[in-house]
């Protein structure tokens, strides 16, 4: 977060005169909560900014910074401004960590902007002497390793590998010698490589900042004229949405934009649209409309495998189809349906091995199915898969996924299985 925003803060609570117990009586915040944010250890919300004109009488300057301080103001429709963003992400003067509350607001206008722009032309730049396809393959080649690598060990050290190819993109962006077509190639490259960024960043628990790199991801596929990758990258924003409080309506508004690739997708991308479309859902209480958008995705792979399906789509199967309907009849109240649609995705799809990190956080889920059920020993059987499972893998999202389940088992640890597997993971 700009320290210009917190040190103007800081200065106009100390000349105020007000007591730091006074001004957090005032504001709605502890002490210690206000310290933090004025420090730089905690973001500097929305919610906080209006607090603090209100309080101060400062006139709406907080909220104006904050809101200054968002995505880059760099226009859609400006010359260049794809390549200004992505640089501003590499040269690390665009991130921050606000809550996700703001930068979900931001990502729909991100959208907009997004389905706007699509199909926008600009002349290239002059052609000079550069390097073969070859380098840019081999960049292409690493971002897909790095897809499958982040299955298996989670985000921690992907995100960093990610980082470096962006900034590896960029840089051949900014020299100019790439034209035409090898210039949108490095714009697709650099929307994955930033897609990849967002998606770890999130699932390390940086909402923020997979905020910003979200937006980048759009914007670059928007400069490529790339609607499949645009699409892919709306649908993993439209996951950190659906998983946070209060932003699964942002999230299904998400996937409809992402739907503007409807007519150049194929269908295992309709099923991947529909599946987190029916999650979304799921999360709003959408029963009916849940069980259609499943019903879509189903058909949608009942239509099989097509020769130009991305190579991103790889995990979109029956079996992941499944998972997601359990997850979402757990959301909606019906464990049994919950079990029965795990089972199965286990049996179509057991990934235990290459997919340890999704599979964690779905034998959680089941595990919270059967404790919905009164069944402790299935529920603590299944926990310890969950947590088998999760092994290595660095992911923050998987950890809260487990540690869920492990508070939801808490009341019942007068039952020794329960009060065993608990000290276990203590």
């Amino acid at each position: 977060m700009s320290e210009r925003l917190r040190n103007g803060m800081r200065e106009a609570r100390r000349e105020s005169g007000l007591s730091w117990e006074r001004f957090a009586r005032d504001v709605g915040f502890s002490p210690a909560y206000l310290r933090n944010v004025e420090n730089g250890n905690r973001a500097v919300t929305a919610d906080v900014a209006a607090a603090y004109d209100r309080v101060l009488q400062s006139g709406g300057r907080f909220a104006r910074t904050l809101a200054a301080d968002g995505p880059s103001s760099a226009g859609w429709d400006e010359d260049g401004a794809a390549l200004t963003v992505l640089a501003e992400l590499v040269d690390g003067r665009r991130v921050d960590r606000r809550s996700f509350v703001t930068a979900g607001v931001a990502l729909s206008a991100s959208a907009g902007h997004w389905a706007k722009a699509l199909g926008r032309t600009r002349p290239g730049p002059p052609a000079q002497a550069g390097g073969g396809p070859g380098l840019l393959a081999n960049i292409e080649h690493r971002l897909d390793h790095l897809r499958r690598v982040d299955d298996e060990l989670g985000s921690g050290e992907v995100r960093k590998q990610a980082a470096g190819e962006l900034s590896l993109a960029v840089t051949l962006l900014k020299t100019g010698r790439y034209p035409g077509a090898a210039s949108t190639r490095l714009y697709r490259i650099a929307s994955e490589a930033a897609r990849q960024v967002a998606w770890c960043s999130f699932d390390q628990g940086r909402h923020g900042t997979a905020q910003r790199y979200f937006d980048a991801s759009l914007r670059a596929s928007a400069e490529a004229g790339d609607v499949i990758g645009g699409a892919y990258a709306l649908s993993f924003a439209a996951v950190q949405c659906y998983s946070t409080p209060g932003q699964a309506d942002r999230a299904v508004a998400l996937l409809d934009a992402a739907r503007a690739a409807r007519g150049q997708g194929t269908p295992r991308m309709e099923a991947m649209l529909a599946a987190r479309t029916a999650r979304a859902l799921s999360k709003t209480g959408a029963k009916t409309a849940t069980g259609h958008q499943l019903h879509l995705a189903h058909a949608a792979l009942d239509k099989g495998s097509r020769g130009n399906d991305p190579d991103f789509l790889y995990w979109v199967t029956y079996g992941e189809v499944e998972m997601i309907a359990g997850s979402s009849a757990l959301d909606l109240g019906d464990p049994t349906e919950a079990l029965r649609r795990f089972e199965a995705g286990m049996r179509a799809y057991p990934g235990d091995e290459e997919f340890p990190r999704s599979h964690a956080i779905y034998l959680a889920r089941a595990a919270e199915a059967h404790l919905a059920l009164d069944d402790l020993d299935a529920a603590v059987a299944t926990g310890r898969r969950a947590a088998a499972c999760l092994g290595s893998v660095d992911s923050a999202r998987s950890a809260s996924q487990l540690k869920g389940l492990r508070d939801k088992l808490a009341p019942h640890t007068a039952y020794h299985p329960v009060r065993d597997f608990l000290e276990e993971a203590g």
